[in-house]
């Protein structure tokens, strides 16, 4: 269960692999509480086999994390977004496939491996750890190490060994992905898009035109005619609907009725004076075509006039006008394409690049005639640069999603991938695949006897242990298990300084062992903090305590003698980035004596991205496109970030200034700074860069 300040883990915090956290479990009974706060959870009772775990890359060495998942229930775990290739040639979420559904695979034809359509048996999803896998190209997969991808040299692990127990092939920087690579975002039909699809379906393939005659004994006669007749249904009804939008209604009829030679074309026509005008005016020549409009020209002349097989895509015209702008639109989005003439005299505009040109068009443009994308047959082979630019481990647990289909594999993100995005290892814990999983926390019984022993081993130098980087230690169900105390005791008389990172007012309970340690190290505390919104708070982290509730504990701790801090993470614009709030936050933070307040400004990197977008599109869909600017990359513009840190800086000195700073704790004083706890580093003003500012994000 992911919660607001794991959002903000620095992507180069890494736990213990996977597989060796898998083998120290051993799952001993399994255990409910008929209480309100724990309704539906289960609680799997282990013993664990390790206690401390390696962390590389942060301002500490090691992390204890006594449970597995999160009771604290916060809102931001969802699903990927990992895109799959249909049997329509459009692509779905991962998360949004369902058994039934059609999608390419591939299967051995011969020499070589080829798409084929094959249909979704089964779909699950469970919670690991997730890793990114980066490709030359830029395509980046958020998948669980155990994956496998398809390779020049076979199918590979994402992660794994040489030798040892864990030896398995995987994925270095010498190997290079099958397939084509992520795909471009599709097309949003928009006005503009409608407006060129219809131009180019109707000046490819429609009748249009208004006519006079001379009527015996009258006057004359004008006819006004509009007819579009299609044998892909598909293509019709897209433009119907089309023509609907922008004030046309039409007539359905059967033009062509069905033989042993021909197959049945239906059609839709109007004989409106104002309605036939009104088609006129929709598909004339804009003076300066947008994108969209660009798009939805491509779409409607391919639907008309283009063709797609033995590998090739064309589209053939003979009006000069019209493969003008068929050039020109796909030049627009960087196609290369040829022309050539056919021996009646049409123009071809053959488009370049093979198979992965080819998608990249069906893709950006969406054409509708779904028999026109199919690439069932084709070999896989492609000149994407899809080498393995850099594999990393995400340092979270994110919830991923797998399927089962009959050729045993499906395209993801545009590569051949394998069954097991997210096959639950974890069965011999007896934990569902399901939806339930992220219901059921795995408490680590003897964490504080297995901790003693490795505490005492030759080996072990006292280096600096952070609590809380991973799953809050003081979560509701500590209130049961109550493993802290014994943990707090183990660390202060082994003299391993130690911090913990925490939403949970449970802390308090403890002070008394921590007033002890402190005696002995250094100890350190902070309490994330976001906001003092109640509304906002009861949609971002329901489960957990008040804002105010952590204040008290914030002041509880420092009156106590135990040095804590306020992370003000993740900031958010547009819900709690505004200075009023900050500015009550930073002061409220200092007046419960915080030695510290750091802002820190959400960070949405490939893993975190797909868990925080689906929350914001459904509590506040009216700051999507706003993010969309912000956050074109990992990070808000730098601009922006310097402005919340600066901003928090001066509303921290202000507050100083009334309420008096905090002095230097006395447990930090006479120890080298590696002794130090990371959270008494005080924050850069730019509120992201720099050392400082890494310690700082090393609780988080």
């Amino acid at each position: 269960m992911t919660w607001m300040a794991d959002l903000q883990r620095p992507p180069s915090a890494e736990a213990a692999p996977p597989a060796q956290a898998a083998l120290s479990l051993h799952v001993d009974r399994v255990r409910t509480f008929d209480t309100p706060e724990f309704a539906g959870m289960s609680f799997l009772e282990v013993q664990t086999k390790s206690a401390l775990n390696r962390v590389r890359g942060m301002p500490f060495g090691w992390s204890i994390n006594p449970y597995r998942g999160c009771s604290h229930a916060c809102s931001y775990c969802l699903s990927g977004e990992t895109t799959i290739l249909m049997a329509d040639g459009r692509n779905k979420p991962l998360r949004d496939v369902r058994p039934g559904d059609a999608v390419y695979g591939t299967v051995r034809r011969g020499a070589y491996r080829c798409y084929a359509i094959t249909e979704v048996l089964d779909h699950w999803s469970t919670v690991k750890p997730a890793c990114r896998v980066t490709l030359a190209d830029g395509t980046q997969l958020v998948t669980s190490a155990d994956h496998r991808f398809l390779t020049r040299r076979g199918w590979k692990h994402v992660t794994g060994a040489d030798c040892g127990a864990s030896r398995r092939p995987h994925l270095t920087g010498n190997d290079k992905l099958m397939g084509t690579g992520a795909p471009p975002d599709p097309p949003k039909h928009t006005t503009a898009y409608r407006r060129g699809y219809l131009c180019g379906m109707l000046r490819g393939d429609a009748h249009l035109g208004s006519y006079t005659y001379q009527r015996p004994g009258r006057g004359s006669g004008t006819v006004h005619r509009f007819r579009l007749a299609l044998i892909d249904d598909d293509a019709l009804q897209r433009a119907r609907v089309y023509l609907y939008d922008a004030g046309v209604a039409t007539d359905g009829f059967l033009f062509q009725a069905a033989t042993e030679a021909r197959k049945e074309m239906r059609a839709i026509r109007t004989s409106a004076r104002l309605a036939v005008a009104a088609v006129h005016d929709v598909i004339a020549w804009p003076a300066q075509p947008c994108d969209d409009w660009a798009k939805g020209f491509l779409a409607g002349i391919f639907d008309a006039e283009g063709s797609y097989s033995c590998g090739v895509l064309r589209i053939v015209n003979s009006d000069a006008v019209i493969i003008d702008a068929t050039t020109s639109a796909l030049g627009r989005f960087g196609f290369r394409w040829t022309l050539e003439t056919t021996p009646n005299g049409c123009q071809v505009v053959r488009l370049l690049g093979g198979l992965r040109e080819q998608l990249r068009f069906f893709h950006l443009v969406d054409p509708a005639i779904e028999r026109k994308r199919s690439i069932e047959g084709r070999a896989i082979k492609s000149d994407a640069p899809l080498g393995v630019a850099a594999i990393e481990p995400l340092g979270l647990d994110l919830p991923l999603f797998d399927i089962t289909t009959g050729t045993g594999d499906f395209i993801a993100e545009g590569v051949v991938s394998h069954n097991c995005f997210a096959r639950p290892t974890h069965s011999y814990l007896n934990l569902s695949p399901g939806e339930d999983f992220e219901r059921k926390v795995v408490v680590k019984v003897n964490l504080a006897e297995v901790l003693r022993r490795e505490l005492v081993r030759p080996s072990w130098r006292g280096e600096h242990v952070a609590m809380g980087t991973n799953t809050d230690p003081y979560q509701r169900c500590e209130g049961r298990y109550q493993l802290m105390p014994a943990v707090i005791q183990a660390l202060a008389e082994a003299r391993t300084p130690f911090s913990i990172l925490t939403k949970g007012t449970l802390i308090t309970r403890d002070l008394e062992a921590l007033q002890t340690a402190a005696k002995l190290v250094s100890v350190g505390a902070a309490l994330t903090i976001g906001l003092l919104d109640e509304d906002l708070w009861r949609a971002a982290e329901p489960g957990t305590p008040s804002p105010r509730a952590r204040l008290a504990a914030v002041k509880a701790l420092n009156e106590a003698g135990i040095p804590t801090g306020v992370m003000l993470a993740p900031i958010m614009p547009g819900l709690n980035d505004d200075r009023a709030q900050l500015a009550a936050l930073t002061d409220a933070a200092v007046q419960a004596g915080a030695v510290h307040v750091t802002p820190i400004v959400l960070h949405l990197r490939p893993g975190v991205r797909e868990v925080f977008w689906p929350w914001l599109q459904r509590h506040h869909p009216e700051l999507v496109d706003r993010y969309g600017a912000l956050y074109r990359r990992s990070d808000a513009p730098a601009e922006y970030r310097r402005g919340v840190g600066a901003f928090v800086a001066d509303q921290r000195r202000a507050a100083w200034k009334r309420h008096g700073r905090p002095p230097v704790p006395p447990s930090w004083r006479g120890l080298s700074d590696d002794r130090r706890s990371p959270v008494a580093q005080e924050p850069a003003a730019s509120g992201g860069s720099g050392p400082t500012a890494a310690a700082q994000l090393s609780l988080l």
